[in-house]
């Protein structure tokens, strides 16, 4: 009792500080007009492929459905974490509430396990089409497709919340992490780069998806 009353007092007050990437403004700047461009190249290239796979026919096919599902999650992706990079690059240190980063961290969790349990649904999807092609129409057919989006969206809801609530109990406790230049580069790597590049990988190579593009432009 007497613990946890210790922990509640030192956390009731609690903030954290955002230092940014760099303490340059001259840096932070060009990191700030850096980002911002990707961060509008990741809506353009996800809302393109959002609104291909919904308006073409040709790709109304399980695999850009589900392709469909991982760039709109992509576009929540990026939307829970650039906003507060982008704010920290501009302004500098700035504060950010327990109950905010807790909010943000569970959104960040959220649709990365949405994300993982999307890719095994895509990776299901092949499987059936390369072993069982005669069972494909039966194993992939619209209601299973959905199913399996549902399930990933939710699954991904409540492994996050398991997740968010452990996290929240060690640092109201008073636990904390070290963060280094390693940590923040990986931290990029998933939160920029990786949805940067997933469209191009996963949907904009496909010819498909370009010969649908070329008749919409057309």
């Amino acid at each position: 009792m007497e613990c946890s009353l210790e922990c509640a007092n030192r956390s009731s007050n609690q903030d954290f500080i955002l230092l940014g990437l760099s303490p340059s403004p001259s840096i932070r700047n060009t990191l700030f007009a850096v980002f911002l461009a990707l961060y509008l190249l990741i809506l353009l290239e996800n809302t393109l492929i959002i609104y291909l796979t919904c308006s073409r026919h040709e790709l109304h096919k399980p695999m850009y459905f589900f392709l469909g599902n991982l760039s709109a999650l992509e576009l929540c992706y990026v939307s829970v974490t650039m906003p507060t990079l982008l704010m920290g690059l501009r302004l500098g240190a700035c504060r950010v509430s327990f109950p905010a980063c807790m909010g943000q961290r569970f959104l960040f969790l959220a649709l990365m396990c949405t994300k993982c349990a999307l890719l095994v649904s895509m990776a299901y999807d092949r499987y059936v089409a390369v072993c069982c092609p005669l069972h494909y129409p039966v194993r992939m057919g619209p209601p299973v497709c959905r199913s399996l989006a549902a399930g990933a969206w939710l699954g991904g809801l409540g492994v996050s919340a398991a997740r968010t609530a452990c996290v929240t109990r060690l640092a109201r406790c008073g636990q904390r992490v070290l963060d280094h230049f390693f940590c923040k580069a990986l931290s990029l790597l998933y939160t920029v780069l990786t949805p940067a590049c997933s469209p191009v990988v996963y949907c904009l190579r496909n010819r498909e998806v370009h010969d649908a593009l070329r008749r919409s432009l057309c």
